[in-house]
């Protein structure tokens, strides 16, 4: 079974869990890490309780919201697993592809078409509505 792990600092894994229940529902293999909310509750020790809900033959595809910070390094610890794929610098639109994604297809090729298609969506609208204008004013 595929199971998903989002891990950022602070609210923002719970804001985004929000917004993924609110478009795809809620899932019972989506787990969260709030990092350093709790002084009291390590990332580490969040991690290794989230780790045993993981079966040797589940895959988890890992989200943090920044590359080289410091939640995604604790991450990448475990990414020497076979079955644990890290997703780095993550939006929503790339979360919900990946989340929703075939089963049937190999996690890397859904993670690998995730990121292209969420590239695209990042665009300055103001940018994109102005070509649109000189376009229409040029025909």
């Amino acid at each position: 079974m595929r199971k998903f792990l989002i891990a950022t600092h602070g609210a923002f894994a719970k804001g985004v869990k929000s917004s993924l229940d609110i478009i795809v529902g809620d899932m019972d293999n989506v787990f969260l890490i709030q990092a350093y909310i709790d002084e009291n509750v390590t990332v580490e020790d969040e991690v290794k309780t989230i780790l045993q809900n993981i079966a040797n033959d589940d895959e988890l595809v890992i989200f943090t919201d920044l590359l080289g910070g410091s939640v995604n390094n604790i991450m990448v610890r475990y990414a020497l697993k076979q079955n644990v794929h890290i997703v780095s610098g993550f939006n929503l639109p790339l979360l919900i592809e990946v989340i929703l994604g075939d089963t049937d297809t190999p996690v890397v090729d859904v993670i690998e078409s995730a990121i292209v298609n969420a590239k695209e969506q990042i665009v300055y609208v103001n940018k994109a509505l102005e070509a649109r204008q000189n376009q229409e004013d040029y025909d």
